[in-house]
């Protein structure tokens, strides 16, 4: 690969080494703790329509097919942003159990999961992707040459924790009843 102290240098293709291309398996997670009870909690996460108040890189989402909530098999479509670049996506929820987890696909290429476990008088949150395939070749030239993501692993842990920690602004000034 170029290094950055050879710009004229011609680069390698990219590869494993390069953290551009994720692999089938890889997978990443970020936690947080909520002072609220897991339900309180998944209802505001599964509640997708919600999603762009909290993530970094998607700004909506909406339920499809006539869809108004969270259940296995509905699909939503999240309409994303990261530097110039701009995506549409339309996953489809693979768990909804209420209280436990919140899951969902993009496609056959990632999953993206919610926990809810009970801690003391809160819930201990764990985001998490898993790769479901080999990352595409045009999805990886586009994070790296188009979005400037140098290692793309990195920057979804750093955008969970992020969306972790919106969710528990949000959940913990929310008045419960």
């Amino acid at each position: 690969m170029a290094s950055d102290a050879n710009p004229g240098e011609l680069a390698t293709p990219p590869g494993p080494a390069d953290n551009l291309g994720m692999q089938r398996g890889t997978t990443g997670e970020a936690q947080v703790h909520i002072e609220a009870p897991p339900d309180t909690v998944y209802a505001v996460v599964s509640d997708v329509t919600r999603m762009g108040e909290w993530s970094p890189e998607t700004t909506k989402c909406e339920w499809l097919d006539g869809a108004a909530g969270p259940a296995v098999g509905a699909r939503f479509k999240g309409s994303n942003k990261h530097g110039p670049a701009r995506w549409t996506t339309k996953p489809k929820v693979v768990v909804a159990e209420p209280g436990r987890e919140f899951a969902f696909e993009v496609d056959t290429d990632v999953r993206w999961s919610y926990r809810f476990d009970p801690e003391g008088t809160g819930t201990r949150v764990t985001e998490s992707f898993e790769m479901l395939r080999d990352m595409r070749w045009y999805y990886a030239f586009a994070e790296r040459w188009v979005m400037g993501i140098k290692d793309r692993h990195a920057d979804l842990e750093r955008g969970m924790a992020e969306t972790l920690q919106r969710i528990k602004q949000v959940v913990e000034s929310s008045p419960r009843g």
